[in-house]
């Protein structure tokens, strides 16, 4: 018989090839829907080592992300990652939405504290029966049944505090709570990524952190992006794309290539993965992957080559 299917953590320890992953979000309608599917459609031919879906809190929205969850599973053979926030949601709401991603076959969860209603700069308020920290979410992850954990890292910073050391110490902490790996917000300096490494090792801290990489189609879409996650938007990208931002097209393409320009560097600099947040979108993601596989060092790397 078979055996038991590895896991991301397991992926990464092999240390073989550089981890291609993908992000979408729940749908909220039919037309929504739709697009995800596309998106699973012409981005699964690209054998993603495996694909997350974002987490909205409470309600009606988390029964969305358990639901997109268990059909993005249904439809791509990738290992499949569900993300869990401590936003308006008590101990037990928590263990409920581990129970269905568990009754869902999913057994990777990304465990993030989540930003307030009113954005990554409003007073965290935990729920009065809830969890006050990722590290706190990540221990009632592990103790509610044999998930594999994510976290994540903030080369820019995270934007409640903006104290990298801090965030070094509290990405330690993760990994002894049980975190078997990070993925990053979404970033554009390179250097960011590598200084937040030599951070966390410098504590001791071997987590392998997935750098997490946003194409630019749009110039306010990005920027209000980078705004909410607390990215910093090097002079040299935002003069670029301003400098062509009265054509939608030049935007798209200065886009691709600020995003393959960067995933070079971090490949070549030991990113043990790349993880793309797609938007629900697959074409930007598409071509980046296909560039990156022109580049000589890439070639044979799982994550460009299976671009062709």
């Amino acid at each position: 018989m078979p055996g038991p299917e590895p896991t991301i953590a397991d992926v990464l320890a092999a240390g073989d090839h550089a981890t291609m992953s993908f992000e979408f979000f729940p749908p909220k309608d039919d037309a929504g829907q739709a697009q995800l599917l596309d998106a699973i459609a012409g981005l699964d031919p690209l054998h993603p080592d495996f694909v997350s879906v974002t987490y909205g809190a409470s309600g009606s929205t988390r029964a969305r992300t358990i639901d997109a969850t268990r059909l993005i599973r249904q439809r791509t053979s990738a290992l499949t990652m569900g993300h869990l926030t401590c936003v308006s949601q008590s101990v037990a709401d928590l263990r409920g939405a581990l129970d269905a991603y568990a009754d869902a076959g999913v057994r990777h969860i990304l465990a993030v504290r989540g930003d307030p209603p009113g954005g990554p700069s409003a007073p965290w308020e935990r729920h009065p029966d809830g969890l006050d920290h990722a590290t706190d979410l990540v221990r009632l992850v592990k103790a509610s049944g044999d998930f594999c954990v994510g976290v994540a890292a903030f080369p820019d910073g995270h934007p409640e505090h903006f104290d990298l050391d801090l965030d070094a110490r509290i990405l330690a902490e993760k990994e002894q709570a049980g975190a078997e790996f990070a993925i990053t917000q979404l970033f554009f300096d390179a250097d960011a990524y590598f200084r937040l490494v030599e951070r966390v090792r410098a504590l001791g801290c071997r987590l392998p952190v997935i750098a997490g990489i946003m194409p630019v189609t749009n110039v306010r879409q990005i920027e209000r992006m980078a705004t909410f996650s607390g990215a910093d938007l090097p002079r040299v990208v935002v003069d670029r794309l301003h400098a062509v931002a009265d054509d939608p097209a030049a935007v798209r393409r200065v886009g691709v290539d600020i995003a393959v320009e960067l995933c070079d560097r971090l490949l070549a600099g030991g990113a043990p993965g790349l993880q793309f947040f797609t938007q629900n979108r697959s074409r930007a993601t598409a071509e980046i992957l296909a560039r990156l596989r022109e580049i000589a060092p890439h070639r044979s790397s799982p994550a460009a080559a299976s671009a062709g």
